[in-house]
């Protein structure tokens, strides 16, 4: 208790601590809003439980198969009809996944979904009335701009693409498989704020302790939510990841206090 009372700083993860770690999917990018809940249900390892009725599994993943199950596509179905043969796990340095599907007409499906900056980056061609069309400037732009505007209010993004093969890969290698992708859409989920969490942060400035948020989240995303609670005011208190890695010890110790996020 002593210690605590000496305590200046509190850092805090957000999601399931500052929030309530239940993901919803209340807006979607893209025109085919059928392929793009599939893509994102069969492209993550959460299960829809009969039985509860709701996924199970990490999060985010059971707020994409809950999304699919909203649409009438079932997992459990789909999962027979698109059998998966093959992945790459999601790694927090590609910030994507990847999984390989088999039809029951023997054709091959790669869906791979992941951050939104990440995935256009390896995709060459987009969806438009149905047909694989090169990604033209202007599409990519309306994507960034979609990719925005959710993250703007505080919606988390993930995006998820397509590629048809001849046959499964020989080498599950991500420089070889996730690349010359399809982009299929996006979709923006929101994990609500505790209701508890903004008194709290006012009674820790009222204490004398400055709080901090860190997240994996889009700096976007992280500003809008950490805005809401009042941990910060403008987004030049948040920085990335990145970018801490490219200054100095030095650099680090003069101007890390400027940031709360």
């Amino acid at each position: 208790v002593e210690t605590l009372g000496c305590t200046e700083i509190i850092c805090s993860d957000k999601t399931g601590t500052l929030t309530q770690n239940k993901m919803t999917v209340v807006e979607h990018f893209g025109e085919d809003e059928y392929l793009l809940a599939n893509a994102m249900s069969l492209c993550s390892d959460a299960e829809f439980d009969a039985d509860e009725g709701t996924a199970m599994g990490e999060p985010t993943e059971c707020a994409l198969v809950n999304y699919a199950e909203s649409l009438g596509i079932s997992k459990n179905e789909q999962k027979n009809i698109l059998i998966r043969i093959g992945e790459l796990p999601f790694d927090s340095v590609r910030k994507m996944m990847t999984t390989i599907h088999k039809s029951q007409d023997g054709d091959i499906i790669q869906f791979t979904k992941g951050a939104p900056d990440e995935i256009l980056k390896a995709c060459s061609h987009c969806l438009v009335n149905g047909k694989e069309i090169k990604l033209s400037e202007d599409y990519f732009n309306e994507i960034v701009s979609a990719n925005k505007s959710m993250a703007d209010r505080a919606l988390r993004v993930l995006a998820v693409a397509k590629k048809n093969l001849r046959n499964e890969p020989e080498i599950y290698d991500a420089e070889i498989i996730e690349n010359d992708l399809c982009f299929i859409g996006l979709v923006g989920m929101i994990d609500p704020v505790r209701p508890q969490v903004k008194s709290a942060i006012e009674e820790c400035r009222n204490a004398g302790i400055r709080p901090i948020m860190i997240t994996g989240d889009h700096k976007d995303t992280a500003f809008a939510i950490a805005n809401e609670l009042g941990i910060i005011k403008t987004p030049d208190e948040a920085i990335m990841g990145s970018e801490l890695d490219s200054i100095s010890d030095d650099e680090l110790e003069s101007m890390i206090e400027k940031y709360s996020v």
